[in-house]
């Protein structure tokens, strides 16, 4: 009996230190990501959303709202940590006052109250890595089939997949665009959106070259297979950035909007493909039932990805100068995806692996993605 009230002693003190730990965080975190100036920075902007004329003008309103959303992301989920943690010290308190059983269930209780506080400091400690002037905003993303045919198109199912369930996770919503079948199964090339707050900080991390190694399941022969998935990933902007888009630089094709047939089946040509011709960039959207709401949204991808093409020229340009500042570029292998002979996920830039495959494939990023980011901070430190 001896022994056992020495055990619950320890496990109560180690309760009480990590209490006291997550104090000490939270206000070290509210000095870091300044706190207070957020809160006025919201407050200000919530002040002027609620103004008579504020629809006004709808660009800016928009824009006012994504920096309010951006203000919020932080603010929020800091009042959420410092509750949890406040909860966590009054449940240690209860549970100092009982005995027995009831007070190993109040410490029960104390301890799910602090798991609750890590996740949100985890995510607070994320954010605060995102400083980038696009950060904050959504994001376009591309997939497309590489080396490995139908095993590749399969591939691309599987990481959309996976970036949806991501997206799910972190509450974001998913909008796709456009998609093109593979031949036998899978996508070749998929288009989404994915809007939320700090989308595309987050969704950088995952620009580059994914592969997958694997026993065939379009094998009879069960062998092992090796196959490529590219990920595009560029900020959605606002209309404070402007880029020029000749008309005559512009081919605007349509056509009938993909459908599983029947009495649903799309009859008008509403989907609408974009080509600017100078850069040969296409995007395209069937998402829509009307055509002017396609080319609407494709527009604003080409402009998203026009602006990313000229400033990644204005990169290049620099690198003829002053070399190479980034050893990561479109085109690189990122990440190995391994299902057999053993599991694995690897980052070959940050070397973050995992032997959890499955749980990845069900959007568990967050490792990687922060890997990458404090490995940005270092570089540009």
């Amino acid at each position: 009996m001896a022994e056992e009230a020495k055990e619950k002693l320890l496990e109560a003190e180690e309760v009480r230190q990590r209490i006291a730990a997550l104090r000490k965080s939270v206000a070290e975190m509210a000095d870091y990501i300044r706190i207070s100036e957020r809160r006025q920075t919201l407050e200000a902007l919530e002040a002027e959303q609620a103004g008579p004329d504020f629809w006004n003008n709808q660009a800016k309103a928009r824009d006012v709202i994504a920096k309010t959303n951006a203000e919020r992301a932080y603010v929020q989920p800091f009042d959420a940590l410092s509750k949890a943690v406040e909860d966590a010290g009054v449940m240690m308190e209860l549970a100092e006052m009982e005995e027995g059983p009831a007070q190993q269930a109040a410490l029960a209780d104390t301890i799910a109250e602090c798991g609750r506080a890590d996740e949100f400091f985890a995510k607070l400690r994320m954010q605060s890595l995102l400083g980038g002037r696009f950060d904050a905003c959504n994001v376009f993303v591309k997939l497309h089939a590489g080396q490995g045919g139908t095993e590749s198109c399969d591939w691309v199912q599987m990481l959309y997949r996976m970036y949806q369930r991501y997206a799910e996770s972190q509450g974001w919503k998913v909008e796709e665009y456009d998609s093109q079948p593979g031949e036998e199964a899978g996508l070749k090339d998929v288009y989404f959106r994915i809007e939320g707050s700090y989308a595309f900080g987050m969704m950088k991390a995952e620009r580059g070259i994914h592969r997958l190694v694997r026993i065939s399941p379009f094998d009879a022969n069960k062998r092992r297979q090796t196959s490529f998935a590219s990920v595009e990933t560029v900020a959605e902007i606002n209309e404070e950035i402007e880029v020029e888009i000749k008309d005559e630089d512009l081919r605007v094709d349509t056509y009938r909007s993909g459908g599983a047939g029947g009495q649903h089946v799309n009859k008008t040509d509403s989907a609408v493909r974009l080509t600017h011709l100078p850069t040969g960039i296409v995007v395209a959207c069937q998402k829509e039932r009307s055509q002017h709401m396609n080319k609407e949204k494709a527009m604003n991808m080409l402009k998203a990805q026009l602006y990313e093409y000229y400033e990644d020229q204005k990169k290049a340009e620099m690198d003829r100068f002053y070399g190479k500042k980034s050893e990561n570029g479109w085109g690189s292998q990122i990440r190995s995806y391994v299902f057999c002979p053993y599991t694995m996920v690897k980052d070959l830039r940050t070397q973050y692996e995992t032997s959890d495959v499955n749980g990845v494939m069900d959007g568990h990023l967050a490792p990687f993605i922060e890997a990458w980011l404090q490995q940005q901070a270092v570089k540009s430190s």
